[in-house]
């Protein structure tokens, strides 16, 4: 579906909204400013990763921001983030997407009047500042808080196993955005060239680092969390086979003392001694605190 949202008559350029786009939906728009094939292809696949491309008449861009919503067991591009498609030029921008997105719905409402939707170029600035943003919102709402929950749940708490498929699932997330976020390096270096540069694209590049950082950070984080995680079910696993270590040498000597004496030979003088049997428990016992003296002086108990 095609919109016309801006005119050049009274904004200085056209700006088209296409939503959930067919092939049909371009042809006017292709014919009118010259679009390649390959952008509108582009526009129709479901896959991109962000780019930036330059061609005669206009440039083509495809930005991703972060969906408002999406499971908690997603990792994969298509659910943690939708995709923007951007044809634009000094007198005219065309943004195409298949959902509906807040950002652009926010920019669509804006009073025509407003700075950010002053020329082309800072609409597209805008587009790109704002997507940026959702990376660093999800980090500041969403991901940092989880990423405490999941500390408190390793370093507090004993039942920690149902918690670390929601931890790689995080992580694949960190890794998947930081993916995203190398390449909008290029798309936000572009902006910063010398013939594009404008008041409108001057913190961009501080939106763009501190985004990044804070998803290097995360990413590092998750990392060592999962390090934590995997030494302390190491350490406890190590505790139980210490412990049965222990138990099993204490009862070793007994088990030889006990199976010396079950055995069926007719001649074995303390089989007929008196005091045989108390004999025999008293040796047990004294073998066992003596092996208990020893463990304690090694402190291993």
């Amino acid at each position: 579906m095609v919109r016309h949202i801006l005119s050049k008559e009274e904004n200085g350029y056209d700006w088209y909204e296409i939503l959930d786009p067919t092939l049909e939906d371009f042809t006017e728009l292709k014919a009118k400013y010259n679009l390649n094939d390959a952008s509108i292809k582009d526009c129709l696949e479901i896959g991109h990763l962000p780019k930036i491309e330059e061609f005669e008449n206009y440039h083509f861009l495809i930005l991703r921001s972060i969906a408002e919503s999406f499971p908690e067991n997603s990792d994969t591009l298509a659910d943690i983030t939708l995709r923007i498609s951007v044809f634009y030029d000094e007198d005219f921008i065309i943004t195409v997407h298949r959902n509906e997105i807040k950002l652009l719905n926010e920019l669509i409402e804006l009073d025509k009047s407003n700075k950010k939707l002053k020329s082309s170029k800072s609409l597209v600035n805008s587009l790109v500042s704002q997507s940026l943003k959702t990376f660093e919102n999800l980090v500041i709402n969403d991901l940092a808080e989880k990423l405490d929950d999941y500390e408190e749940i390793v370093f507090l708490h004993r039942k920690r196993k149902p918690f670390l498929m929601k931890l790689y699932y995080l992580k694949r997330q960190v890794d998947l955005i930081k993916i995203i976020l190398t390449l909008y390096k290029d798309i936000v270096d572009y902006f910063h060239m010398p013939e594009y540069q404008n008041i409108y694209t001057q913190d961009l590049r501080d939106i763009y680092s501190r985004t990044n950082t804070l998803f290097r950070n995360i990413g590092e984080n998750t990392a060592q969390l999962l390090s934590v995680y995997f030494n302390i079910e190491s350490n406890h696993t190590n505790e139980i086979m210490r412990i049965l270590t222990i138990i099993s040498v204490f009862f070793m000597p007994l088990t030889f003392i006990v199976g010396v004496y079950g055995m069926n030979f007719k001649y074995m003088p303390e089989l007929e001694w008196l005091h045989g049997y108390p004999a025999v428990w008293i040796l047990m016992l004294s073998v066992s605190v003596m092996i208990y003296i020893w463990f304690k002086r090694k402190r291993w108990l």
